[in-house]
């Protein structure tokens, strides 16, 4: 087998979920572009088909092609998934039952998941975090707390499979986690 083909038999798919509105642009477009760069397969899986829109903090920052929706897709088709924040995406995708099915196939799967700011919302919701160390935006700390978890304000913290980080300055090393999640080092 020449090196390319050894690649392709290693290429993972990534599942980034998220609402139809209010992603925080760069908590998917960096991601997605470490992971694409990396020569494995981002996806955008959403509640509803068309377009989502991005935000940088409150602000309209673009829009991106949704591949999925979430009733269509489940733990079997992806490999690692991927939670944006934003303060209005999670918590509108929190109310949609198949997105929060998903998170949790995912954790009881024992497959990688990753969120970033307010995301963990999702994990709240999915009754995932009992018993784990999270971190999260600040704003956040009572509800995991409440839900069970550990909070920590740290840069990335990864308990049980699930890896976390609090904000869009964390973002290089919550992309070298998920790299290294993908190349089977975490």
């Amino acid at each position: 087998m020449t090196e390319t083909q050894d690649a392709r038999t290693d290429t993972r798919t990534v599942a980034f979920l998220v609402a139809s509105e209010g992603i925080e642009r760069v908590e998917l477009t960096e991601p997605w572009g470490a992971v694409s760069g990396a020569g494995h397969t981002p996806i955008l899986v959403s509640t509803d088909s068309g377009e989502v829109g991005l935000v940088d903090h409150l602000d309209p920052a673009g829009a991106h092609a949704v591949d999925r929706i979430s009733a269509d897709t489940s733990a079997a088709d992806i490999d690692v998934l991927v939670l944006p924040g934003g303060v209005a995406n999670p918590d509108a995708l929190r109310q949609d039952s198949h997105a929060v099915n998903l998170v949790r196939e995912m954790v009881d799967a024992g497959k990688p998941v990753f969120a970033i700011c307010h995301a963990p919302w999702m994990l709240v919701e999915a009754d995932v975090v009992r018993g784990r160390r999270i971190t999260s935006y600040p704003s956040l700390r009572t509800d995991l707390v409440n839900a069970g978890a550990e909070w920590v304000d740290a840069e990335l913290v990864s308990d049980g499979g699930i890896t976390t980080s609090r904000r869009p300055d964390d973002l290089p090393a919550f992309c070298d986690a998920l790299l290294e999640a993908l190349r089977g080092d975490a």
